[in-house]
């Protein structure tokens, strides 16, 4: 496969088998080239160019034979990651050219190199998903509630996050965003959120956050350096902006962390909606590139108690569920917001760029 040659192929996420695994790898390669990530492309490239062969030692056996679904595990995002901390760690030179946007020719080699010689390492990222906790997503949350205002609800937000990861999110009332000329947050914050904005501004009104807390099943601690590099392994290397926005969410984490607790995102939803709903607070449950991770029969359960709880929602507390996630046609993420007793039926707000580089308003 060569990197103008792969394409999206929509498949089952829940797919299985080698043609999956192949599948996942082209589709990833596809997506970072059209979404400006030519390294991370050309990195996925040549682990996909591995699968056929025997170079790569136990990491590649591993991934050859993966059991599971390999488009919904984000299989190749776990062992692409793993590549970029060892570059990070400055631990394999043969990377060095690849990360540096050049051995483009060569990638498959250094690659098999690299995953030979640094087994120990890079096995255990295939243990989990990966961790794309990005603040500039949180344009989202922020559009979200100042639309939400403009309906009705009231400007007072209580957030409840799904998948928080390292809680970025969570910490969204210390960042100023400028959403197509429209502002809102501390105008001092030390993190700008201004992704170029395409169609109408947002709802220039006006949002407090009152309360703010997460779940994830294996929260990140911003606080602690080797958990930090995991984060930052997991960005794509182009997006030099991405890396200023961590630094600057690692710093907020070290003056104040944010609430976060070690739970399914099933279990947190039942345990939120289970408590009395405060009037003039709008009670918000919000996700951002979470939903392919959950297990389907958990994610109907969830729909399930969201819908049960906005049946009984009044408008002096509202309920609104504000999604940021993946069109696997489109290959763009689109911002929906269903709200009670309002609005229950999905409304697209925008279409985004993957790190919130842009946004196209349609709300």
């Amino acid at each position: 496969m060569v990197l103008e040659a792969a394409r999206y192929d929509p498949i089952d996420p829940q797919a299985t088998g080698p043609a999956a695994v192949r599948t996942a790898f082209e589709n990833q390669v596809a997506y970072c080239r059209d979404n400006g990530a030519p390294v991370t492309a050309t990195v996925c490239d040549a682990l996909a160019a591995l699968l056929e062969g025997e170079r790569g030692g136990a990491a590649m056996a591993r991934i050859r034979a993966w059991e599971g679904p390999p488009l919904a595990d984000a299989l190749p995002l776990r062992i692409a990651g793993g590549l970029h901390a060892l570059n990070l760690r400055e631990e394999e030179p043969g990377l060095a050219a690849i990360y540096a946007g050049a051995g483009q020719a060569d990638a498959a080699d250094r690659v098999a190199e690299a995953l030979e010689r640094h087994e120990a390492f890079l096995l255990p990222w295939l243990d989990g998903p990966p961790q794309t906790n990005e603040a500039g997503r949180s344009w989202a949350f922020a559009a979200a509630m100042l639309w939400l205002v403009e309906q009705g609800c009231p400007a007072d937000f209580a957030l409840f996050e799904l998948g928080s990861s390292a809680g970025i999110n969570l910490m969204m009332d210390r960042y100023r965003f400028d959403l197509g000329g429209v502002t809102a947050g501390p105008p001092d914050a030390a993190m700008r959120i201004a992704p170029e904005w395409r169609g109408e501004p947002s709802p220039a009104t006006g949002f407090r956050i009152v309360a703010a807390e997460g779940c994830d099943v294996a929260p990140v601690d911003l606080t602690d350096p080797a958990q930090a590099l995991r984060l930052r392994a997991y960005i794509w290397p182009e997006l030099t902006e991405r890396f200023a926005r961590m630094d600057a969410a690692v710093a907020a984490a070290k003056k104040a962390p944010p609430r976060i607790v070690k739970q399914r995102a099933g279990a947190f939803v039942a345990e939120v909606l289970a408590r009395p709903p405060r009037a003039g607070v709008t009670r918000t449950i919000a996700h951002s590139v979470v939903w392919q991770y959950i297990p389907a029969h958990e994610r109907q359960a969830i729909a399930a108690a969201i819908q049960a709880a906005g049946a009984s929602a009044k408008a002096e507390a509202p309920l609104a569920w504000v999604m940021l996630e993946a069109n696997r046609d489109t290959h763009r993420h689109e911002l929906t917001v269903r709200w009670w007793p309002g609005g229950p039926n999905p409304v697209k707000l925008a279409t985004a760029h993957p790190h919130g580089n842009w946004v196209e308003w349609s709300g």
